[in-house]
């Protein structure tokens, strides 16, 4: 049986970053919603509670009864987890007296702790709050403070129970990792058993009682989600699955050609298909970011559709969906940042059962996977690129002139951060066309063409990124390598913006 932590999910921005740090310690984690905590299960060995975007105090504050769950697993409350526990067993939570947000240094109150086993005091920790734990119970004992925090930690007696009001699983936090080791391993014991190996053993066997001699089709993206997810069911039943690539016309220049050569060399049962002409006719004139997607969308599943009943007897649709597509289509706020291409939306006529053998992984994991399934380089460390492309990527209308501009340019971009060695140092990378278009001078001619941004990050999970901090010396080539190369283009810029509060992508 799989052992596993639970994360009571509050609504916290940083809850995936809480679940992708406890796998990291080789322990298999769920995010359930807060008020869904799956009673019963025996493979559960501890609770952590995640932030929230709430005070305790508010009338929409997500609240939940605890008291089927503290004294009989461990359980770690982070920052509103802390303050709710104490909040609701008569302590004292107020506005601090202004935001604390920023680096913090630990002072022991009690010493030797379990939570803070192997940390010396003067830790760094993230703050990260508009309120604070002004008293505690009387059964709660402070452990741990920062000059404007009291209590910064606490245990509550003959429980292992913890609350701390910093983010250990934010970088910021410099002994943030082993504070979660002390809880998962030393306090939740552990065993830490969880990892790609154990993984593709487990679900190799699972798929192959799950399919038996069932055919399966898959939709192929180019992407390492989609890569991974056939050639891990490729070894599960072999024959039996067929992938499906569809061209929209809108992927990276030469990738139809390319992706189709790399799954050939991987045995995969590969059908491509270039149906470039029908999104171009249907996405004629169309603005709309979110229509664009929409379009997009339907007109894959309708390609796609069209190609699976061809094959006879297919009874099962995989897909490569990942672990945070499914917390962020069930978020708990429902708000909706952008449709996602791969989460639900199965169409009812396509009589298929659904089949996702990544759903449990997190991004890096599932590179994992694919480095112990033996998998090229660089498919797994290729960039996230968006279900529907360059559509994406191009402010306002599309036209196979524009794509192709952008095709050209993204390729001397992407190939650029390849030669200089800053391509792995990046998590995502791609240029934007702008509708706009600048005054310029070639020879001696004045020009009035198009204007380009170039936009790079780096990240670990998309959740937030920075704007990747390139040599000038690169951006000042890239930037006359794309003018000078690419009719049409007289000006380029680079995105300097971070997430939040842009985007990775413009549209």
């Amino acid at each position: 049986m799989q052992e596993k932590i639970i994360i009571l999910d509050f609504g916290s921005q940083t809850t995936q970053l809480i679940g992708r740090r406890v796998r990291e310690l080789n322990t298999y984690c769920e995010i359930v919603p807060y008020n869904k905590f799956p009673f019963g299960d025996p493979s559960v060995i501890g609770v952590i509670l995640s932030g929230s975007p709430f005070s305790v105090y508010d009338e929409k504050a997500f609240k939940v009864d605890l008291s089927e769950i503290r004294g009989k697993y461990p359980v770690l409350g982070i920052c509103y987890g802390a303050q709710f526990m104490a909040y609701v067993s008569g302590g004292s939570v107020e506005p601090a007296a202004s935001r604390e947000y920023g680096r913090a240094r630990l002072t022991w109150i009690e010493q030797g702790n379990a939570l803070f086993k192997g940390i010396d005091e003067g830790s760094q920790v993230w703050m990260s709050h508009g309120d604070t734990i002004t008293s505690v119970p009387d059964n709660f004992k402070t452990v741990a403070s920062t000059a404007n925090v009291h209590n910064a930690a606490y245990q509550i007696e003959g429980e292992k129970t913890w609350g701390v009001q910093f983010h250990p699983e934010v970088f910021h936090s410099t002994d943030g990792t082993r504070l979660l080791g002390n809880f998962v391993v030393d306090i939740c014991g552990s065993r830490q058993s969880w990892g790609a190996e154990s993984f593709i053993e487990t679900t190799v066997a699972a798929l192959k009682e799950q399919l038996g001699d069932d055919k399966v089709v898959l939709g192929l993206s180019g992407g390492v989600d989609s890569s991974v997810a056939a050639v891990l069911l490729n070894k599960a039943i072999g024959k039996n699955l067929t992938c499906i690539f569809v061209d929209h016309g809108m992927l990276r220049k030469n990738e139809f050609v390319n992706v189709l050569k790399d799954y050939e060399g991987l045995g995969l049962n590969v059908i491509g298909v270039d149906a470039s002409a029908k999104f171009f006719s249907e996405l004629a004139g169309v603005t709309d970011p979110e229509r664009k997607r929409k379009i997009i969308g339907k007109g894959f599943i309708d390609v796609f559709d069209e190609e699976a009943h061809k094959i006879k007897d297919v009874k099962w649709l995989a897909q490569g969906t990942i672990y945070p597509d499914c917390i962020e289509s069930l978020s708990i706020t429902g708000t909706t940042i952008k449709s996602h291409h791969n989460v639900g939306g199965l169409p009812e006529k396509m009589n298929l059962k659904l089949c996702e053998p990544l759903r449990l992984l997190f991004k890096d994991e599932v590179r994992a996977v694919g480095r112990q399934l033996g998998m090229p380089e660089h498919l797994i460390t290729r960039h996230p690129f968006p279900g529907p492309g360059l559509a994406v990527r191009i402010l306002g209308d599309i036209t196979p002139e524009k794509v192709a501009i952008l095709q050209n340019a993204d390729d001397i971009f992407i190939q650029g951060l390849r030669d200089w060695g800053l391509y792995d140092k990046v998590w995502q990378a791609g240029v934007i066309l702008l509708p706009v278009q600048s005054v310029g001078v070639m020879g001696d001619e004045r020009t009035y063409e198009r204007a380009v941004a170039l936009r790079a990050v780096t990240s670990t999970d998309a959740m937030t990124a920075d704007w990747a901090h390139l040599p000038y010396d690169f951006l000042a080539k890239v930037s006359n390598d794309i003018i000078n190369h690419v009719r049409g283009v007289n000006r380029v810029c680079y995105d300097v913006s971070s997430k939040p509060p842009a985007t990775i992508e413009w549209e």
